[in-house]
């Protein structure tokens, strides 16, 4: 008789296991998308906003730490220009920029 009842229990449990497994699959991959992709999306929209709203004349922070005045804005290129030198002129690529500043503020 105990063979019959831990028979009978080992199937309903190998059942239960199952789904209690699926629903911590489910549990760990909707915490992974919350914690990791989630906000990645969302910086990535974040930046790619701030940068199709670059105007000329924004001060712009670049990923090297310069800072610098937009010149000039092509598709995916700007013309920055550094410091009080009005010579110093260079040509980056807009994923080279980190932060912006407008202008008028």
């Amino acid at each position: 008789m105990l063979f019959l009842l831990t028979e009978t229990g080992e199937a309903a449990s190998g059942w239960g296991s199952l789904a209690t497994m699926i629903v911590i699959y489910g549990l760990f991959f909707a915490a992974l998308w919350f914690f990791l992709f989630r906000p990645q999306s969302k910086e990535r929209k974040r930046i790619a906003g701030m940068l199709a709203n670059l105007e000329v004349g924004d001060c712009v922070l670049t990923t090297s730490g310069f800072y610098g005045i937009v010149i000039d804005i092509s598709d995916d290129t700007v013309i920055v220009e550094f410091g009080n030198n009005k010579n110093c002129r260079i040509p980056m690529e807009k994923s080279a920029i980190s932060r912006v500043e407008k202008a008028n503020e």
